[in-house]
């Protein structure tokens, strides 16, 4: 192999549904737990959990809604998400993932692009009162109901046999919104073979069996919650922990604690603050055989520090995106830690990858372009978006991930960032990722995030966030020493800010366009950022 292009194993697809997945394991493992979800004090057995999700399709399909009809679900982390994702399966519903962050302009914007004809929500908890954002939106779809008042049990009651079309492995399962390549938020078509798939496929890759105890606190309406981790868990019968609504550190740390998680993590920024949570230190992690992490950059120290501070056997890391039902690639069994902590894997089985030049022809190995790939997990399209489509899927069916990587010969992937947060300056490429990864290995660091910021004579400047550990103390000029001589000089932040966090998504990313508008507002940099160039 002399270029960047890798096939994963053939192995045959599996031809089934969502909740095909949940009937079979149901009747497998009757009795076992399926879901422990400790914040609303429940648990199910496979029984219950499929039974329950079978009165919820009876409920939405008495609403009369019929064959591939979209419904959302607008809810932090509960049983009932869980439900609902295997009971849309069962009626042969799209199920819309809405972010629990949306406020009134982009609720408005899903629900009409969407087309859903019901949303299901909560009035209110802790953060939001989701009852006045869908008010203000003007929007309202037919049916609305609430999953803490009587409108629930209400549809449950409500419930009819099930009269719609059977869902195939061909239909469209899941409708998630995300930014894409470009532009306004676009509907993501996964269809039932792309998740059902993915999720197995890491499934295997973790080896995981209905003996594990897998702890889930990314948000389920992400694709690395409701695909990589839950329908993984629907395939081996392996029980899903759930330890609060919405990430909190404690609550995870005792969730593992207390329910003896075999298989745990988070992205980057969620295991950060699990390490340097106060009470890390009085917990029992003898449990954990493997610590998951991916959705973001993972800095290698930050692992190394995982399995030192844990004792978990092995790291795993996973790298995709929402456009490809989840996984693309992640590591592999027998990795060592060294290989395991410092790439993303390689590619799932029945999945092409390739790393192609701005051309688009593929690059040698070891060299940068952007990752793309092909398989049955890759998206159907954009929901009525047939130019976006076209930008991010070519005619041989390749999608275009944004993503920078480097392949080497073993057929191992290393990110290197974005293509769209590569900063120039002065005629110089740097990306982001690569003076991220060497500042964390500062002692002082926790974290560090890195973007370009507009200059009239650079062009961009490089500006970094850092957070430091508990207790400790460091100066702009303490970094920039710690910098030179080690990273090339136009690397070196010309910008530092200390804070205390950073402006994260629902799911646990680092927003930086963010950290970007900040800083050009305090700065006084908004005539240079509208500045026109070639």
């Amino acid at each position: 192999m002399s270029t960047s292009y890798q096939r994963g194993p053939d192995v045959p697809l599996i031809e089934k549904t969502i909740h095909e997945l949940v009937r079979d394991t149901a009747a497998r493992i009757p009795d076992q737990e399926a879901i422990v979800s400790r914040h609303e004090n429940r648990r199910l057995t496979w029984r219950e959990f499929y039974a329950e999700s079978q009165r919820v399709a009876e409920g939405l399909r008495g609403l009369g809604l019929n064959a591939q009809d979209r419904i959302g679900i607008w809810s932090t982390n509960c049983i009932q998400w869980l439900e609902i994702q295997v009971a849309c399966s069962m009626a042969n519903l799209a199920l819309v993932n809405v972010n629990p962050a949306y406020r009134a302009k982009d609720l408005g914007y899903i629900l009409r692009k969407s087309r859903m004809r019901a949303l299901i929500l909560r009035e209110r908890d802790a953060r939001s009162d989701y009852k006045k954002i869908l008010e203000e939106t003007g929007a309202i779809p037919e049916h609305v109901i609430y999953l803490d008042d009587p409108s629930w049990d209400a549809m449950l009651a409500r419930g009819k046999a099930i009269e719609n079309r059977p869902a195939t492995p061909a239909d469209i399962a899941n409708i998630q919104y995300t930014s894409g390549t470009t532009g306004a938020p676009k509907g993501v078509l996964l269809a039932h073979r792309g998740m059902v798939n993915n999720g197995w496929y890491g499934a295997a890759r973790m080896a995981m069996t209905d003996a594990d105890r897998v702890l889930i606190n990314l948000p389920l309406y992400h694709v690395g919650a409701c695909v990589c981790w839950a329908i993984a868990a629907y395939h081996t019968g392996a029980t899903i922990v759930l330890p609060s609504a919405q990430f909190d550190a404690l609550a995870t740390l005792q969730g593992i604690h207390e329910e003896r998680v075999t298989i745990g993590g988070g992205v980057p920024t969620m295991l950060i603050a699990m390490l340097e949570h106060p009470q890390f230190a009085t917990m029992d992690y003898s449990s954990l055989r493997l610590v998951a992490t991916g959705a973001a950059p993972c800095p290698i120290d930050l692992m190394q520090r995982v399995v030192a501070k844990t004792g978990a056997q092995n790291i795993f890391i996973f790298y995709g995106q929402t456009e490809a039902s989840g996984g693309i690639t992640t590591s592999v069994p027998g990795d060592s830690l060294e290989v395991a902590a410092s790439t993303v894997g390689r590619v799932y089985p029945n999945t092409e990858v390739k790393i192609v030049s701005p051309a688009g022809e593929t690059v040698p190995l070891g060299e940068q372009g952007e990752i793309c790939c092909r398989g049955a997990i890759v998206m159907k399209g954009y929901d009525e978006e047939p130019e976006a489509t076209a930008r991010a899927l070519d005619s041989e069916g390749w999608l275009r991930t944004g993503d920078l990587g480097v392949m080497n010969a073993d057929g191992y992937l290393n990110i290197t960032g974005r293509a769209k947060e590569m900063i120039i300056r002065g005629g110089e490429n740097i990306f982001p990722r690569e003076i991220e990864d060497f500042l964390i290995a500062h002692p002082k660091i926790s974290d560090a995030q890195v973007v370009g910021l507009p200059d009239a004579k650079l062009g961009e400047a490089v500006l970094c966030w850092i957070r430091l550990k508990p207790g400790e103390s460091a100066t702009e000029e303490e970094i920039r020493a710690f910098c030179q001589n080690r990273i090339a000089h136009f690397k070196i932040p010309q910008y530092i800010r200390f804070v205390d966090q950073f402006p994260m998504t629902v799911s646990g990313k680092v927003q930086k366009f963010a950290i970007r508008d900040q800083e050009v507002r305090e700065r006084d940099l908004e005539s240079v950022a509208k500045a026109r160039t070639a």
